[in-house]
């Protein structure tokens, strides 16, 4: 018998809201059933059927609409731009490699670091890599609160109404879920779905997209929820952040329970042991890549075993447990229409092809890297000849363009077959283009060999490298101001007049007040701008009056300092005072404070001098003082090891170690908030030493440094 079903004009406020909360449970029900086990219990009419009467409901009664309703999966539109959300664990990108011997030097390194022979005893799992976007997914008692996007790795855009659009994607987790978990993945546009949206904007004389990864994650920052909804987006689920209990002791279990709880999990992902099973896994997957209906570009590696996982722990900014083995790059051919050469933020003179228009890989390439002077002339690093018979690129040929993921397009190869007669060869300029200053090519003077960059020595009155410097230093793992991209520096650096020009850094924290006193020229008037886009750019600046100190390092445009070796920095300094007047004191390239600087693990000898020799440079540390009068970089924050007896502290491991490797020994130290350093000197707290150990044990004892060995180091740190 047929269940009545009461008209929605004829339900009281309390019928309604018993109503409501069954559709929300039902439908929630049948979502999960459909996406996440395949086993669809009702058909798409009656769904249909269920999500209007919810809407019918919800439109008599505005005030009853519930958070986990069904329509707010369409959502609203957020107000103001996009709020920044901090992930609880960070969000690290993996490694690539790209050669089957590659593959193998990871599986070596994972042995080598545990202290194990290369016996197939570990098992990896193989997954394809999505070509999306990264996504985490925060639950909190089995109901979807936020959803951000990798942003930085550490803070990423709270993205949560756009992703609540995406009915893949469970509202609610079953009871058996932990209390708080983070389910993380990708999102992404099906193939399908891109070429019907595109045939769908070529009919209505729009402009078509590019490729499903942009437009996918082009959807998701939508103002508009609505309009994501309408891209009909995807997602598959393959780790985690926090989580407050593991319901899993292997990767392969983790990634099958998000399966069971509802998310799309790749049916393509395998446990393998062995370098033969992991290659061959990789090639099946390369040969049904052009069939999938998602775009992927490589397989990733994982170790499968989670208590594995956690000793082998992660370097600054990926894992050691896992890397993506990328598919060989597209190739297209074009042609040389002319060379230029572009002037970066240290001066490097580099040459870019512009070329003929292409399309490779799905994206349109106009320019390609020429890397350098000895590139273009067919000439190796070490002097070797490259190319298969050494010879140059010149204007007209046609060449053999590469493209991988999201990589430089770069010209491989010329087509000797098809160089015209009037093929122009081409001489690297030995003036700089910008500003006329002498372009050279240093020399390494332990080698004798000259460097394969040629640099400006203009330094700060080139205008491209102080354009670029600014360019970098708003860019996104450094200042990050929103609103001011490189289309506005290029703006603001070209004006020649006074109340917006902005030639330095610091100039970007005075445009405010120098607006405020103009008369003429205001920013709200000029075509580009108006007063609602000045006013949160404004605000966007004064966010970022203070600072983090490994971005502010990062951000300084130092000759070799990435965001690496700025967190280094970071947390060896512990604050920018100390950072300048430590690398001051290093100036003579000897002594204590040279010494401790190349002690940092992970800084050689050319680093420590470029870092040196920017503090040495006047105009350097002149702009630097007066952008600290309108900026506050706060010191490095201490290690969260408060329980830890050797946070802060710095630790020397020297001898065979016999109990751990060498790699284990630090990489337990740094999560435990030491800093590990390579020599040993007055700032040395503790030295330990395994059999063998010899000079660094002696000085340690002679500076009376607290030694330890094996046995009393792990019973310190409760190893």
């Amino acid at each position: 018998m047929a269940k009545t079903v009461t008209p929605v004009e004829d339900l009281s406020e309390e019928e309604a809201k018993v109503e409501l909360e069954r559709l929300a449970d039902e439908i929630a029900h049948h979502d999960q059933a459909y996406h996440g086990q395949d086993t669809p219990e009702i058909s798409d009419a009656d769904y249909d059927a269920l999500k209007r009467r919810n809407d019918a409901i919800e439109a008599r009664f505005p005030a009853l609409v519930r958070t986990d309703s069904p329509s707010q999966r369409v959502g609203t539109a957020p107000a103001g731009i996009f709020t920044q959300v901090t992930h609880a664990r960070p969000m690290l990108s993996l490694d690539n490699v790209f050669s089957d011997e590659d593959v193998r030097d990871f599986l070596s390194s994972v042995y080598r670091f545990l202290g194990q022979l290369p016996d197939g005893s570990i098992a990896f799992t193989a997954e394809p890599k999505i070509d999306g976007l990264s996504m985490s997914l925060r639950y909190e008692n089995r109901k979807l609160v936020t959803a951000a996007t990798r942003g930085d790795g550490t803070t990423g855009e709270n993205v949560t109404a756009n992703i609540r659009t995406i009915s893949e994607i469970p509202e609610t987790l079953p009871d058996s879920a932990p209390d708080v978990v983070e389910v993380r993945g990708e999102v992404y546009m099906a193939k399908s779905d891109f070429l019907a949206l595109n045939a769908q904007m070529e009919a209505e004389g729009k402009q078509t997209y590019v490729n499903p990864r942009n437009t996918a994650a082009g959807s998701l920052r939508q103002l508009d929820a609505k309009v994501t909804a309408k891209r009909k987006l995807k997602f598959f689920a393959y780790a985690w952040g926090e989580i407050s209990q593991m319901p899993a002791d292997t990767q392969m279990g983790m990634v099958d329970t998000f399966g069971k709880w509802g998310f799309p999990i790749n049916p393509l992902m395998k446990r393998l042991s062995s370098i033969e099973e992991i290659m061959a896994h990789y090639h099946e997957i390369g040969l049904k890549r052009p069939d999938l209906d998602y775009d992927i570009d490589g397989v990733v590696y994982k170790v499968d075993r989670l208590d594995l996982q956690q000793r082998l722990g992660f370097r600054s900014r990926s894992p050691r447990w896992a890397t993506a083995h990328k598919f060989p790059a597209e190739q297209a051919f074009t042609t040389v229409e002319n060379i230029d050469i572009q002037v970066g933020r240290t001066g490097a003179l580099t040459p870019v092809a512009r070329l003929t228009p292409i399309t490779v890989g799905g994206v349109v390439v106009t320019n390609a890297t020429l890397h350098n002077a000895d590139y273009i002339e067919g000439i190796g690093n070490s002097g070797e000849r490259i190319r298969e018979e050494g010879h140059d690129i010149r204007i007209g040929d046609t060449v053999i363009v590469q493209r991988a993921g999201d990589v430089i397009p770069q010209v491989l190869d010329v087509v000797m077959e098809k160089r015209p007669d009037d093929a122009k060869s081409y001489a690297f300029p030995t003036k700089c283009p910008v500003c006329g200053s002498h372009a050279v090519r240093e020399k390494n003077e332990k080698t004798g060999k000259l460097d394969s960059v040629t640099r400006c020595t203009g330094g700060f009155i080139c205008k491209a490298q102080a354009k670029e410097h600014l360019k970098h230093f708003v860019s996104r793992n450094a200042y990050d101001i929103e609103g001011l991209g490189t289309r506005q520096i290029d703006f603001f650096f070209d004006s020649e007049d006074p109340a917006i020009q902005i030639r330095t850094a610091p100039d970007i924290f005075t445009l405010k007040a120098r607006q405020e006193k103009a008369t003429l020229t205001k920013l709200e008037n000029i075509e580009g701008f108006g007063r609602t886009s000045v006013r949160k750019l404004f605000d966007a600046i004064d966010a970022r009056r203070t600072i983090a100190l490994h971005r502010f390092i990062y951000a300084l445009g130092i000759r070799h300092v990435g965001e690496t070796t700025a967190k280094l920095l970071a947390r060896s300094y512990g604050s920018y005072t100390a950072l300048e007047e430590g690398m001051k004191e290093a100036g003579p390239l000897h002594g204590e404070a040279w010494n401790e600087l190349n002690a940092i693990d992970g800084i050689g000898e050319v680093v420590a001098t470029a870092i040196v020799e920017f503090f040495k440079e006047e105009r350097n540390v002149k702009v630097i003082g007066e952008l600290l009068e309108y900026v506050t970089p706060e010191d490095a924050e201490a290690p969260q090891t408060a329980d830890s007896p050797v946070a802060g502290k710095t630790v020397v491991f020297t001898g065979s170690l016999e109990k751990f490797t060498r790699d284990e020994a630090k990489a337990t130290a740094e999560s435990l908030g030491a800093k590990v350093s390579g020599s040993v000197s007055k700032k040395t707290d503790i030295l330990v030493a395994g059999p063998g150990a010899g000079s660094k044990l002696t000085k340690a004892q002679e500076l009376g440094v607290q030694t330890m060995d094996e046995d009393e180091w792990l019973a310190l740190i409760g190893g």
